[in-house]
């Protein structure tokens, strides 16, 4: 249970004055619920502003506070601008300019003959000084005075600077200090505030060290709380298993084993034979043979007589691996089924029933495998796929359905950098498949300006007359009135006039018959082009599909580029991957793009990704194996985490039950951080 002194803290967001129902819900798309996340919403950046006595002072460009003085309103026809002509105190003549504004309000707050203090950024306009949509219009110049550094807060539609920042600052009226979590060592050398001083101070100004001391406390409740996961592990007990290798010496495989996939099974083999359950993470780059690697350990514990499950993410993907383990696992002999949400009615009940008494050896699906109502008989190994999309409580959830924990095997085909691999994953072993099996076909890829759109097109009908498939992917699923990114269904319906029935789409929107339809169709052949979104960057198999087209690529991450790329190269033919880029590029979005051409090893593409990423330009699309953390950034988890994981392992050593003060003062950082699972783990937490 939360320490009753943080409840204050998380309390609703609807406690805090001026909130409302109307006002929830764009709150909430900003993440914007409680006490505590309005004290952790940082300011992006700072407006810093200048004070001036008279205009000839300041620049153009240049945010301003300034003393003027209304002498005329300029209404404009129509929908035109209003505006109210005011004088400095040297006579200088400014426009004060809205658009769509009641002419109305602004004659209250701007009274002729009235002096008022103004906030804005100078523009011209032709030969007239004007600011346009002033920030701040004020009687007193004190308390304009104050706004010369104002935060600047992501916003969502509904919500202004203004009102953000006003229940900003209502929130840290609720802030009480709290015991100090920091060695104070590390505190006094770093020269950080304490935790109350920081989260005011980060509000107020660019203040390095508050956003440090903030961003430092979130990476060492992580850091506390995988430890604590670690060590709550090896304190249960699992199933020891120990196969024979009667199963795995019947599979027939079509190439002989990579040298790291042979240490990753091994290593798997020797955790599996423990009686503390396995906590691995299998790490791949696309084509690298993770299901081979996954299946070897299933069937090690289908020989030692005990039931394997494999988790996916999405149904499709659920089919996919299915499809696969079935066809190579047939020489075996082992029994396998497939459980989805969607399977009702006998066929269901005969796969629990086979759960139940065993005679289902295998089962792959998605959360269904792990509804209340589904019974194993001796489940012992849980397999969870693109372990990225499940955080630490959804492991802990997963592998609560054996008699005993389970062993559990993550898998991502994301290869993440080893820096975001400690944050993310700092509870398990890791195995890293980092040799590509022998034949695995080369992608030749080409970065082609939008302008080509028509050679595009011209080729990929080439490529569907000759027998091929193809894919192109667009980064939207419809068109909408303030983005003018490309869309899969217009592009579909584009695509569709051109080459008729060959042309099939997938989204995330559709109904899972029609997902399955479409791809069924594209996997049989029926279609030739599949028109698609980024549902198909993981575990899409189709090896005779040799073009990937790839919209607006600037707007993907590289870790998103990488993995939709991987979905061709599958098969013994020649492989292409057409990168469709804008016009106006920035210098990030080319050098994404050029490290594409340069290489295909996943792996430096993460190490690039994350140097790309970390100076603070996030294009694109939230990236696969993006961090957890909302305070820290990409650069501060790079040179902050080694230094929380050693202060984490250092407390955990000398305070194993975080008892004592610094102990106690711990676990409220635990739960302010919402790692509280970490502090259940312990006994009496």
């Amino acid at each position: 249970m939360r320490p009753e002194r943080l409840n204050p803290l998380f309390a609703a967001a609807d406690s805090l004055k001026g909130v409302g129902p109307n006002l929830a819900r764009p709150l909430e798309r900003l993440g914007l619920s409680r006490i505590r996340d309005f004290a952790y919403h940082l300011p992006d950046r700072f407006m810093q502003r200048r004070a001036v006595a008279d205009l000839d002072e300041a620049s153009v460009g240049e945010n301003v506070v300034v003393a003027l003085t209304p002498v005329e309103y300029r209404s404009s026809a129509g929908r035109g601008p209003f505006r109210v002509l005011a004088a400095d105190a040297a006579g200088n003549i400014c426009a004060l300019t809205w658009f769509g504004r009641n002419a109305g309000w602004a004659k209250k707050q701007l009274p002729l003959g009235e002096k008022r203090w103004i906030a804005g950024r100078l523009d011209q306009f032709g030969q007239t000084l004007q600011i346009v949509h002033p920030d701040h219009v004020v009687e007193e110049g004190a308390a304009m005075l104050g706004q010369l550094c104002e935060p600047v807060y992501p916003l969502s539609d509904g919500l202004t600077q203004g009102r953000v920042a006003a229940l900003v600052q209502q929130a840290l009226g609720h802030v009480e200090a709290l015991p100090e979590w920091i060695e104070p060592a590390l505190l006094a050398r770093e020269g950080w505030p304490d935790w109350r001083e920081a989260l005011t101070e980060a509000h107020r100004s660019e203040h390095a060290k508050a956003r440090d001391r903030l961003a430092y406390d979130e990476l060492l409740a992580n850091s506390l709380a995988l430890m604590l996961v670690r060590g709550a592990n090896r304190a249960k007990v699992g199933t020891p298993l120990t196969g024979d290798g009667h199963l795995r010496t019947k599979l027939h495989l079509p190439f002989a084993l990579t040298g790291a996939q042979r240490r990753s099974i091994a290593e798997i083999e020797g955790d599996l034979t423990q009686s503390a359950p396995m906590l691995r993470l299998l790490q791949g780059d696309v084509g690298s043979g993770k299901t081979v690697v996954a299946l070897e350990a299933m069937l090690l514990a289908v020989e030692a007589g005990a039931q394997a499950a494999l988790l996916a993410p999405t149904e499709i993907l659920a089919r996919q691996h299915f499809d696969t383990l079935s066809r190579m696992a047939a020489a075996t002999g082992a029994t396998i089924a497939l459980l989805t949400g969607r399977d009702k009615g006998r066929a269901r009940e005969s796969i629990l029933m086979g759960l139940m008494d065993g005679s289902i050896q295998m089962v792959v699906g998605t959360h269904a495998i792990f509804q209340e109502a589904v019974s194993y008989k001796n489940l012992a190994l849980v397999v969870i796929d693109e372990q990225h999309r499940f955080g630490v409580g959804q492991r802990l959830m997963l592998t609560q359905k054996g008699k005993r924990t389970p062993h559990c095997l993550a898998m991502t085909a994301t290869p993440i950098p080893r820096t975001l691999t400690l944050a993310q994953y700092g509870e398990m072993d890791v195995s890293r498949l980092d040799e590509m099996p022998p034949g695995r076909q080369p992608i030749d890829t080409r970065v082609v300006a939008v302008e080509r759109m028509g050679d595009v097109v011209e080729a990929l009908g080439r490529h569907i007359e000759a027998g091929h498939r193809a894919y192109w992917v667009c980064p939207m699923v419809r068109e909408n009135e303030v983005d003018d990114l490309a869309a899969a269904e217009a592009r579909f319906e584009e695509l569709r006039r051109r080459f008729g029935a060959a042309v099939v789409l997938l989204h995330g929107q559709m109904k899972p018959e029609a997902k399955d339809a479409a791809m069924e169709r594209f996997v049989r052949g029926d279609a030739k082009l599949l028109v698609a979104t980024t549902v198909i960057e993981v575990g899409v198999d189709v090896p005779e599909a040799t073009l990937m087209v790839i919209e607006q690529a600037e707007r993907f991450g590289l870790a998103q580029l990488h993995q939709l790329r991987g979905r061709v190269g599958r098969g013994e033919g020649k492989s292409t991957c057409l990168l469709l880029r804008s016009e106006a590029l920035s210098e990030t979005a080319r050098r994404r793009l050029a490290l594409m051409r340069e290489t295909q090893d996943g792996f430096r593409i993460a190490e690039e990704d994350l140097e790309l990423r970390g100076g603070g330009e996030l294009l694109g699309t939230r990236q696969s194996g993006d961090t957890p953390f909302r305070v820290a950034s990409l650069e501060q988890i790079q040179r902050l985490l080694p230094i929380a994981h050693d202060d984490a392992r250092l407390l955990m050593a000398r305070d194993g039950g975080l008892t004592g003060e610094r102990g106690e003062a711990a676990r409220l950082l635990l739960y302010l951080f919402e790692r509280d699972y970490g502090v259940q783990l312990l006994r009496g937490g």
